[in-house]
């Protein structure tokens, strides 16, 4: 990754729906390099994926938490039945298998909390195997993204 490669990540993290038009300014290769590039850098798994990031009041789900889960047994089979539980439900936004203090930690959208509360029933309280968890409720969204730094390689 050089120089360009960096500028057009940099700039795709901020905005995916620039055409390579746009791009081409704002990183001084021509519309045509930047189409090759970003086809290169999609095909290589450097850009996973371009989502769209939606706005959870104007759908309804305003309550944002922040769970840690502590399992009873870190075997594999139950580890991957949690990862697979929590891929399939749709209020999970983000999960991440972590170190420290707790196993997983969730970020999950809800309508109110009845509904969290029946989220906690179905994935945790009727769970043999889930030890606790701890919830934190999100008071402001401060900064949200997946934009990470991005820096070309040096040579």
């Amino acid at each position: 990754m050089d120089r360009f490669d960096a500028l057009l990540l940099e700039a795709l993290q901020h905005d995916s729906r620039q055409t390579a038009e746009a791009l081409s300014p704002q990183v001084g290769l021509s519309p045509d390099a930047c189409r090759k590039r970003l086809a290169r850098l999609r095909k290589s798994g450097i850009i996973e994926a371009e989502t769209a990031r939606l706005d959870p009041n104007t759908l309804d789900r305003p309550l944002m938490l922040i769970v840690e889960v502590s399992l009873q047994n870190e075997r594999k089979r139950d580890l991957d039945r949690f990862k697979q539980q929590m891929q399939a439900a749709p209020e999970v936004m983000q999960c991440y298998y972590v170190t420290g203090n707790s196993d997983f930690v969730l970020m999950i959208s809800a309508r109110d909390m009845a509904e969290f509360e029946a989220f906690t029933h179905r994935h945790f309280l009727d769970e043999d195997n889930i030890l606790r968890f701890r919830t934190s409720v999100v008071m402001d969204r401060v900064k949200q993204g997946f934009a990470l730094p991005v820096q070309p390689k040096e040579l």
